[in-house]
């Protein structure tokens, strides 16, 4: 079964707006896995607009499933990484400011930068966010000859074509990435704008798929459905 791991940025973008603890992160990232979820994410920006880095050492002892923290691999997040240690560590390639994650490493061009992030997290499994319209079987190679563990697929491109004429091509591409990291010996997650329209279909079409972090369309959905109901959902629609 591909694992739900639930990004609770959202949450703490909402509790800073009021500058106080409500919602309280913490407490809510203890009940969405209470609810079955199989882990937690976070994306601490340097400019602490959501999830802070001293949320993400509270968290530590917290999460009972897997720790996932994403993040651009600048020497302040690689620090707070190798200090926290979670299990997994998802490189993305965003500028601070970003709004959000917006595409995929260049793996050819940020071998050396990616190389010395995993050796700096050893001990660590490292997932690298890859955009399969920019992503080859060499590259599944190279990533996996520096010891990344595995990518991540940037998934927006599927959640902004589903259901229309160029679906089936799209989703070709993820199912062919997904085929390569996999021969080369990496795992397989997925992410970005998945939803409850389109991820059973995303899950069945790539059997390699171990993990998907979903945060945004879930905390909206929880808005209407409630949270435990919604992670129920989420779980549904990966269990085929």
């Amino acid at each position: 079964m591909t694992k739900l791991s639930v990004n609770v940025n959202k949450l703490a973008t909402i509790r800073n707006s009021r500058g106080k603890n409500n919602p309280d992160v913490l407490a809510w990232a203890s009940r969405i896995e209470s609810f079955g979820a199989h882990g937690i994410t976070v994306h601490p920006r340097p400019d602490g607009r959501h999830i802070r880095f001293s949320d993400v050492r509270s968290l530590k002892p917290l999460v009972r499933g897997e720790f996932n923290i994403e993040g651009y691999p600048e020497p302040a997040w690689l620090e707070l990484v190798k200090e926290v240690s979670p299990q997994q560590a998802t490189l993305v390639p965003d500028p601070p400011d970003a709004l959000t994650s917006s595409a995929g490493f260049r793996v050819s061009e940020s071998l050396d930068l990616l190389r010395e992030s995993v050796r700096f997290l050893s001990g660590i499994r490292v997932s690298v966010f890859v955009d399969p319209t920019d992503f080859s079987q060499s590259d599944a190679g190279l990533l996996a000859s520096i010891g990344v563990g595995r990518i991540e697929l940037y998934t927006e491109r599927y959640a902004e074509t589903f259901g229309g004429p160029e679906a089936g091509s799209v989703l070709r591409g993820y199912q062919q990435a997904a085929k390569w990291a996999r021969a080369a010996g990496l795992g397989v997650n997925a992410g970005h704008d998945l939803n409850l329209l389109n991820l059973r279909a995303f899950q069945q079409a790539i059997p390699e798929l171990d993990e998907v972090s979903i945060g945004h369309a879930l905390i909206c959905d929880a808005l209407e459905l409630g949270m435990e109901e919604t992670v129920r959902r989420y779980l549904n629609s990966l269990s085929s």
